[in-house]
């Protein structure tokens, strides 16, 4: 059982690097670095590519394969462990068809010319694989009964549905590259097209009919995202407040990163996009995640916080 659960802490570091790392390579526009899959120009590592820039951006999108590559033989090891010790092996065996299905997106961004719809479901993929890693290795320890925690399910879950939502409009958003879309604080002045800005199945940069996807289009989805930010929040907040009663430390950790998370999104804006800002903000929208997938396990079992 010590290998099994340091297995599973391996892995589960290794989800939130892998999270990280996919949003700094789509950040720095690497998401092409490497035109086949899954080798780089017909070689295992990146090699005689005169311009620098582009092998750089080889380099990148090659280091996150190799690393996704890991995770996904770590969680098969788990998957064999877990079947072994009759620990929660279905819950493992949902995580190999999660981690099958993101290699299946993950090459489907590369070919399909990071298609919006393929890009948005390979982040929302790496989310629910650190989501389930998360409540595989809760599920592993033991904690004292507490019925008090019942109390917490609805606003619990309903807070973890709605930061799932906003972080499906996030990748929309980045996805779409509709991140500036809306240079100006707090409000977003201009026409908005919503009726060509979530129509998924469509190229990059075009509508569904194949036009130039316009202006309003990409301000449309940056003002949901932004807007729906208020609701997450709020009902996070709402939920740290509850929680705070019951375990102070999980309280203040959801408010402290609910408030992170918005202060990051404001300082994109109002800074323009710098990659280290914008890589943090997907990095405290997992870690935000993460929490509520504490929060929502410690309520669904009846369980008591350790803190």
């Amino acid at each position: 059982m010590r290998a099994y659960r340091a297995l599973l802490g391996c892995a589960l570091a290794l989800a939130f690097v892998v999270v990280v790392a996919g949003a700094y390579v789509r950040l720095s526009d690497a998401g092409l670095g490497c035109p086949d899959w899954p080798l780089c120009y017909g070689r295992p590592l990146p090699a005689e590519i005169a311009e620098a820039d582009a092998l750089v951006k080889a380099w990148k999108e090659m280091a996150h394969r190799y690393l996704a590559g890991t995770l996904g033989l770590l969680i098969l090891a788990i998957a064999v462990v877990g079947w072994r010790l009759r620990r929660s092996a279905w819950l493992a065996s949902v995580l190999v068809l999660v981690v099958a299905a993101q290699a299946a997106l993950g090459k489907w961004t590369v070919t399909l010319l990071l298609k919006p719809a393929i890009v948005t479901a390979h982040l929302a993929g790496g989310m629910a694989t650190l989501a389930l890693l998360l409540w595989l290795a809760l599920s592993q320890s033991q904690h004292a009964s507490d019925a008090r925690m019942h109390t917490l399910r609805s606003s619990a879950l309903v807070a973890l549905l709605l930061v799932v939502a906003q972080i499906l409009l996030g990748g929309w958003v980045s996805a779409n590259y509709a991140a500036l879309a809306c240079p100006s604080l707090p409000l977003c002045p201009g026409a908005m097209d919503f009726a060509n800005a979530f129509h998924l199945v469509r190229e990059l940069g075009h509508t569904a009919e194949g036009e130039l996807l316009s202006s309003d289009a990409l301000r449309a989805i940056h003002w949901t995202h932004r807007v729906f930010a208020l609701v997450a929040v709020a009902a996070v907040l709402y939920c740290a407040l509850r929680a705070w009663a019951l375990s102070r430390a999980l309280g203040a950790l959801l408010a402290l990163l609910a408030a992170l998370q918005f202060v990051l999104g404001v300082a994109n804006v109002a800074a323009g996009l710098p990659l280290a800002l914008a890589a943090a903000h997907n990095a405290g929208a997992a870690l935000l995640l993460a929490a509520l997938v504490v929060l929502n396990f410690f309520a669904f079992r009846g369980l008591r916080a350790p803190w």
